[in-house]
């Protein structure tokens, strides 16, 4: 595994995001399942239950993807990397609507950017490079 930067950020990311999602669940007590407004996690992030079944779902994806082979995890960190950049943008449109059923907030939008440039970044790219040196060797 540790020759793969692609596992090695699944099983990270993955393990971050299922942590996330239980921990929200210690701030959304007594929050709707899908509030507009939720708890506040790291006094920052908003989240209900919805959210935080969201990050759970997603954490355990990565997390089997980087644990199964190199092109699972690749194909896993690509998908779920386009599905938050996707998320990153409609965020910030959603904010403050009755369609914001993840109670989404500004500091969300760009950790969900961030995570999908991580994602995609070491998804598109990583395992590339490797087959190409692979290639002229």
């Amino acid at each position: 595994m540790s020759s793969s930067p692609n596992r090695i950020v699944g099983v990270i990311f993955g393990a971050v995001y299922l942590l996330v999602g239980v921990l929200g669940f210690f701030v959304t007590s007594g929050v709707d399942f899908v509030a507009t407004r939720g708890g506040l996690l790291l006094g920052i992030f908003e989240v209900n239950p919805f959210h935080n079944i969201a990050h759970l779902l997603i954490g355990a994806v990565l997390l089997i993807g980087g644990l199964s082979g190199v092109k699972a995890a690749k194909g896993v960190n690509t998908v779920i990397g386009a599905a938050y950049l996707l998320l990153g943008i409609v965020g910030f449109f959603l904010a403050g609507t009755s369609a914001n059923i993840l109670a989404l907030n500004t500091p969300d939008h760009f950790l969900h950017l961030a995570s999908a440039i991580l994602l995609l970044g070491v998804g598109l790219g990583a395992e590339r490079a490797v087959r190409q040196n692979a290639a002229v060797a």
